[in-house]
């Protein structure tokens, strides 16, 4: 019963639901959003665990548990590590400007 708490339910895991392309964008577009960095860097890790965390970390170039360190809350990965991780995902970032009220 490891898996389980107190209520005898299974703890919530974002991966098991990260079954769409769609999904997995939506839900790394909202993290982004947080002003919160952590919120990102734990969205990442849930679509790498999602995705398979050995294939996403060759996938980046990284070793796992250099993948494990650099998406840890209160890691600070570089910008490059970032961009390989979504590569390896096989998202992008996009920049836009903020919509303005007329």
């Amino acid at each position: 019963m490891s898996n389980m708490n107190q209520l005898g339910l299974a703890p919530f895991d974002a991966s098991d639901y990260l079954d769409s392309e769609e999904t997995i964008a939506e839900y790394l577009k909202v993290a982004l959003e947080n002003p919160d960095p952590d919120a990102f860097l734990v969205a990442v890790r849930d679509v790498a665990k999602a995705r398979g965390i050995s294939k996403v970390a060759a996938s980046a170039g990284l070793g796992r548990e250099s993948l494990y360190k650099a998406l840890k809350p209160g890691a600070q990965p570089r910008f490059d590590t970032i961009r390989r991780l979504l590569g390896a995902l096989g998202v992008r970032l996009d920049v836009s400007a903020p919509h303005t009220q007329a």
